[in-house]
């Protein structure tokens, strides 16, 4: 059995781990588990390092369980949150849960007989038939309210770093998510809980229930990975368009590729430690051969293959790499037309856009490229050099006469026409 916290350690996924924890995982096989809210239908990027420490867990011959918080997911978790979030209907909860274990299923394997096959669990399912009388009755009397209010989580938002302060149902939340961790105890024997840094608080709640429930000699133990930010401090995950999804409709494969491929250097060796399965000696190798030569930023695309293929396919891999390859490469009409309509306006979203009128076509190129307005090329006469030089293609094939009719067969999706000017200056015509 590998040593599953020797695994984090140098991976960096390590943050804090309650002491004994590492020799009782050496001891047996154990059952460990991961809390996630289904408050969407899919998982981003920011949930990926607690998804791979179930991996972790379950390659070193432990048991995961993933915890889908159907019910505390209807309250809202005041951990690093400045208000309380929306409650959710359970068909809402019930859909995301399963949209959510389709997508762990990429990372953990819940099928076959082993042993320690990952198992999926929904809070819902323990929490909607418990009544208030019986959580006052079997939780909170065993917790004190000075215990709770110590809690980093729930002290950052009495001192007014909150503007609405913290509800009843706030505050409870460390009550439910320690009871989560005694139910699971009991029924399925689950004895390590992992998280978040910002889970701690939380997270010590949990053993503190289990001991002063059970007794002081149940063994119950949690460990955290740190939160993860980019080399400049700030937030991982996030871009200026929103969080990178790991659902295809949300974020495409190829703009999902092209995060991990534009990640810096520093970033780069920092992830492929946390967001692969690959070994400590192949990492090491790769970081060698990128120090030799940066420029072939040997890090990034090894790290944007294996983190595509994982979340999506090799085929979505080999697409995203085609897509990439048509802008800063070499690339045909038949690489083009092999995009699906998201991915290809993706790939062209930064180039200039302009709009020409579906009358416009079976008119000359020279026309039709050089309506009012565009800025495609200087002028006629300029285009006019330009095609005879070979400078100018249409969809990827050079364009052989400047007056060469542009027709409905040449559109790409019925509706786009892509002009490359030179070897780097694209503009996208939308025909409408």
């Amino acid at each position: 059995m590998k040593n599953f916290v020797e695994e984090l350690r140098w991976r960096g996924m390590l943050a804090q781990i309650m002491p004994g924890t590492e020799e009782f995982l050496q001891k047996e096989m154990v059952s460990a588990y991961l809390g996630t809210d289904p408050t969407a239908d899919s998982l981003h990027i920011g949930h990926l390092c607690g998804i791979m420490m179930l991996r972790h867990l379950q390659l070193c011959g432990h048991k995961p369980y993933l915890l889908v918080g159907g019910a505390t997911g209807m309250i809202g978790d005041p951990s690093g949150k400045s208000q309380e979030r929306n409650l959710l209907d359970a068909e809402t909860l019930y859909h995301n849960q399963e949209a959510i274990k389709k997508q762990v299923s990429k990372f953990l394997d819940f099928d076959g007989d082993a042993p320690n096959k990952a198992e999926m669990v929904n809070n819902y399912d323990w929490m909607k038939d418990f009544t208030f009388l019986d959580f006052a009755r079997e939780v909170g009397k065993h917790i004190t309210v000075n215990y709770m209010m110590a809690k980093d989580s729930v002290k950052k938002r009495l001192n007014g770093e909150a503007r609405d302060g913290l509800s009843f149902t706030e505050f409870t939340y460390q009550l439910l998510q320690g009871y989560d961790f005694l139910y699971q105890y009991k029924k399925y024997g689950v004895k390590l809980q992992l998280g978040g840094n910002d889970q701690w608080g939380n997270m010590t709640t949990g053993t503190e229930l289990i001991r002063r429930t059970l007794g002081q000699e149940a063994e119950a133990y949690c460990l955290t990975c740190p939160l993860i930010t980019k080399a400049d401090g700030k937030k991982f995950g996030k871009t200026e368009s929103g969080n990178i999804w790991l659902d295809r409709n949300r974020t495409t494969p190829y703009v999902f590729y092209q995060f991990w491929l534009n990640v810096s250097d520093d970033d780069a060796e920092k992830y492929i430690k946390i967001f692969t399965s690959l070994d400590k000696p192949t990492i090491d190798t790769l970081i060698e051969e990128h120090k030799q030569d940066p420029g072939r930023r040997t890090l990034q695309r090894r790290l944007a293959g294996e983190v595509t293929r994982m979340v999506h396919s090799q085929e979505d891999l080999d697409m995203a790499i085609a897509a990439s390859n048509i802008l800063f490469g070499k690339a045909t009409k038949e690489n083009l037309l092999q995009l699906d309509e998201q991915t290809f306006n993706d790939v062209f979203k930064d180039v200039p856009h302009y709009e020409v009128s579906k009358e416009l076509l079976g008119q000359p190129a020279v026309d039709i490229f050089n309506q009012e307005g565009m800025q495609i090329f200087p002028s006629k006469s300029e285009m006019r050099k330009l095609v005879k030089g070979g400078g100018v293609s249409l969809n990827k094939e050079k364009i052989a006469a400047f007056d060469q009719p542009v027709t409905a067969a040449d559109l790409i999706d019925d509706k786009y026409l892509l002009v490359q000017r030179g070897k780097k200056n694209y503009f996208l015509v939308i025909v409408k």
